[in-house]
């Protein structure tokens, strides 16, 4: 079966079932150093930004990103050449890690800010110093409650190759827009240049309104963008598409 996948693809999913069993035997103490952490937490590591993209965080999410990875990759592989499609995996997940913690910076900041009028030393917090709660006892509440939403910005890591994979089966879309797919909970083949607009706002919606259930929304929309520019760039250069 692996061996009628082109390479860079084939070894995608190698290295990321490499990774998922490696993580599974050594325990959280290797999701917390390759996780995408925040890039202002103290948790943060340079390498993080290119490792999350081969940490998943259960068996089900690993067979989904390498299932789709399967469907779109090989195709864009080809039509691209190694060296593009590399360019656009990678990317594409730096996108993914970007827009995800520009948003994750905007809401943190605005935290901060809640916080420091309170009196509560965010900054000192951060630096691993015991800091206490001052005020009222409904001050104190709200401090509490403004430092847990604060500690999930900062403590909660970014984990999966879903951004990378998004630019994919975006540069497909743009690249293939009549190609019909057919989607797990919609019994009919629908266009991919219908569908992936659709899933672009909703992912949208999701990730700004908090409504996200634990899952990185605007990871893959910074993922479809990179996938879809990089994608309207090429294809003026690729003769099969013209």
């Amino acid at each position: 079966m692996f061996n009628n996948i082109p390479p860079i693809t084939r070894n995608i999913i190698i290295i990321n079932i490499i990774v998922f069993i490696g993580t599974y035997f050594l325990g959280n103490q290797v999701i917390g150093y390759l996780a995408g952490f925040y890039p202002f937490s103290p948790f943060f590591h340079s390498w993080q930004i290119i490792t999350h993209m081969f940490m998943h965080g259960s068996i089900m999410h690993i067979l989904f990103n390498m299932l789709t990875l399967y469907s779109f990759g090989p195709i864009l592989e080809q039509a691209l050449g190694e060296k593009k499609y590399l360019i656009l995996y990678f990317l594409s997940g730096l996108g993914a890690f970007f827009l995800f913690n520009l948003w994750n910076f905007v809401e943190a900041q605005q935290l901060t800010n809640e916080l420091q009028q309170l009196g509560f030393n965010v900054n000192a917090y951060l630096s691993g110093a015991s800091v206490g709660f001052s005020g009222d006892a409904a001050s104190v509440l709200k401090q509490k409650e403004l430092l847990e939403s604060f500690k999930g910005i900062v403590a909660t890591p970014m984990v999966g190759a879903s951004g990378a994979i998004f630019g994919v089966v975006a540069a497909f879309a743009t690249l293939y827009p009549d190609s019909k797919i057919m989607m797990m909970f919609i019994p009919i083949p629908i266009k991919v240049k219908y569908l992936m607009p659709i899933v672009i706002v909703v992912s949208i919606y999701l990730g700004v309104s908090g409504n996200g259930g634990g899952i990185a929304h605007l990871a893959h929309v910074g993922g479809a963008l990179v996938g879809w520019i990089l994608a309207r760039i090429w294809r003026k250069h690729l003769y099969r598409f013209n």
